[in-house]
């Protein structure tokens, strides 16, 4: 899988639409694969928990490559009858998806409570969320014109940070749906 998401990155790297921007949308991509490959040999995930956190590194690098209010996503606009491309939104939600791998390292490493597993990740996921949001606010006036604005990616929406988050936090629901059913329980786990 790394293997494949690094062809993906590298074709991506190339002729982007915005250089600034790509690389401004990268360094989170960088940083989280680098983070993943550093950290295999002392604690691996699940395959799923991979998978996972695999979407969100896809599509951050589809959105840096074209800038996500550009990404070719026309086919979803027209179907819904959107008048603002929603790939931004889809790259939100799966960054819910990290509450998975973060709830799968708290059970296995027996840091906490069932309840506190959940509660913490989804928490986790949202306060990202929120300081995310902060840095592309922050980005925006740093870097002015065109590369600001297509970096924050509103689309003249007044809502998009405050929609952002909620896609967030539906993503981080729906991964940690999928730990109830398909995680890894602290008890499975040998001490």
């Amino acid at each position: 899988m790394a293997v494949l998401f690094l062809i993906l990155w590298t074709a991506l790297a190339v002729n982007p639409v915005m250089r600034d921007v790509w690389w401004a949308e990268n360094i989170p991509v960088m940083v989280v694969f680098l983070l993943l490959a550093a950290t295999y040999r002392f604690f691996r995930f699940s395959n799923l928990a991979y998978g996972l956190m695999g979407c969100w590194l896809v599509l951050h690098t589809i959105g840096g490559h074209y800038t996500f209010a550009n990404v070719p996503f026309d086919f979803i606009t027209d179907l819904f009858g959107f008048e603002r491309n929603h790939f931004d939104r889809v790259g939100h939600y799966s960054i819910g998806f990290y509450a998975f791998p973060l709830a799968e390292l708290l059970t296995r490493k027996r840091l906490a409570k069932p309840a506190v597993v959940y509660l913490f990740s989804l928490f986790a996921i949202m306060a990202l969320a929120a300081g995310y949001e902060i840095l592309e606010w922050w980005y925006a006036v740093l870097a002015g014109g065109e590369a600001g604005i297509e970096f924050l990616g509103s689309q003249g929406d007044i809502w998009d940070a405050q929609t952002d988050m909620l896609c967030d936090t539906l993503g981080a629901v729906t991964a940690l749906v999928l730990f109830f059913f398909f995680g890894i329980k602290a008890e499975q786990q040998p001490e």
